[in-house]
């Protein structure tokens, strides 16, 4: 039996059946922009690895730093013990963020699990009790559970779960559009933190971009509001910029577009380049300081991986390379050529809106029939997207060929256009 038909008896795939009902790509090599099928055929990424590869694949340095660090100290548990490159990369995510106080995970689901524990614990170490959260339709945050627990309840996959999940608070989310009017979800935000605050510890956000549940893009001023908001109400800002940070919209953190500093951050993603799996939540010094002086006295959560040195050492190594590199002026590259190329969607019947910012283009259909054959047709010219539902989208890495790029966003475009509606 070879490893595909392994792979087909026995590997549950993400979202999908046991055996699959979609097709599942057998993948042999990987090498900068391009992925590498057992049947000789070459694709451009347009994922970049669910946003995380930002330096392409097998990147010299990355891979210098991986193997040098598993002949020191492949891994350590972090209880009671601690490692030069955990210090390190600790220090980098603090000067990056201008926070103070970084907790390293394993995966960015679980980041969202400790910032809403961290939330209520600095809550509850002021003597108010206050479990719930302000969270947004059409939010995604994770598929754990207390990170399901603050997606949407209605427009997310998590929809099935029901009562099971904790019950939080759903406003209004943004409308879409960068510049767009957010009089009327700012309004409903409002009305929602007055009425809830007392039993709220916190609101929570994907800043200027909500990914999986829609990847809608939205004006900065929300944002500048949740934190007046917070501040007024002694809220804490969550944050989650585990799809968005390290550059993903044209900032190094989509905050930054707002200029606000959340009280809790949490990354992932791209923090180690696609590499390894880690994510860390980083908190303001008075949370840290807060938490700690109090009864309470720790923050308990241990996960057995956390801090893993192999993921230190090339989340270090990943932002040596972006922050050496002139990062924003490829990412403002790449924002032009999806602006041109997805300007040629827009007339098509099927399509009801275009949108893009950063390294992120966005075509949404009018319904979600098509996304298997338009990735089918994809993939059959050469390029690797994974719609979903009726989201055709790409996000790619820093080190895409105008090229390349063009050509995923015209092949998507070529795909919508060849369906007979």
């Amino acid at each position: 039996m070879n490893w595909q038909e392994i792979d087909k008896k026995h590997v549950w795939h993400p979202y999908n059946s046991l055996p699959s009902k979609t097709s599942i790509l057998p993948v042999v090599k990987t090498d900068k922009t391009k992925i590498f099928l057992d049947d000789g055929s070459e694709l451009i990424d347009g994922m970049s690895s669910w946003w995380s590869a930002i330096h392409g694949y097998n990147n010299e340095k990355l891979n210098d730093a991986l193997k040098k660090q598993v002949d020191i100290m492949p891994h350590i548990m972090f209880g009671g013990l601690s490692h030069e490159k955990a210090a390190i990369l600790s220090k980098q995510l603090c000067e990056l963020t201008g926070l103070n106080s970084v907790f390293l995970c394993d995966s960015g689901s679980v980041s969202v699990e400790v910032a809403l524990k961290t939330a209520i614990q600095y809550q509850e170490a002021q003597g108010k009790k206050r479990y719930k959260f302000i969270s947004l339709e059409h939010a995604y945050h994770g598929d754990t559970l207390a990170a399901m627990s603050v997606c949407d309840p209605q427009n997310s996959m998590h929809s099935i779960y029901g009562s099971y999940l904790p019950k939080h608070i759903f406003t209004k989310a943004p409308e879409i559009g960068f510049d767009s009017d957010c009089s009327e979800s700012i309004k409903a935000l409002e009305e929602c933190v007055e009425k809830h605050q007392k039993e709220c510890a916190g609101i929570i956000i994907e800043p200027i971009v909500q990914g999986a549940g829609g990847m809608r893009i939205y004006n900065p001023s929300y944002v500048k509001k949740v934190r007046e908001l917070c501040d007024k109400y002694e809220l804490i800002m969550i944050a989650d910029e585990i799809a968005t940070g390290f550059g993903h919209t044209g900032k190094m953190f989509a905050c930054q577009w707002a200029d606000v500093k959340p009280d809790i951050m949490t990354v992932g993603k791209a923090l180690t380049g696609g590499y390894m799996t880690m994510a860390a939540m980083i908190t303001s010094k008075n949370i840290s300081d807060t938490i700690s002086n109090s009864k309470l006295g720790a923050l308990m959560h241990g996960p057995t991986f956390m801090g893993n040195p192999l993921a230190c050492s090339v989340a270090i190594e990943s932002i040596n390379l972006l922050t050496q590199m002139d990062w924003k002026s490829k990412v403002n590259n790449i924002e032009k050529i999806f602006s041109e190329e997805l300007e040629k969607a827009k007339g098509l019947k099927l399509v009801k809106s275009v949108r893009n910012i950063g390294v992120i283009g966005v075509i949404e259909l009018k319904d979600n029939s098509h996304a298997q054959y338009i990735q089918d047709y994809c993939v059959q010219k050469g390029v690797w997207i994974r719609p979903f539902g009726k989201l055709i989208y790409s996000i790619v890495a820093y080190i895409i060929s105008e090229d390349e790029l063009r050509k995923v966003v015209k092949t998507m475009v070529e795909a919508i256009s060849n369906i007979k509606s």
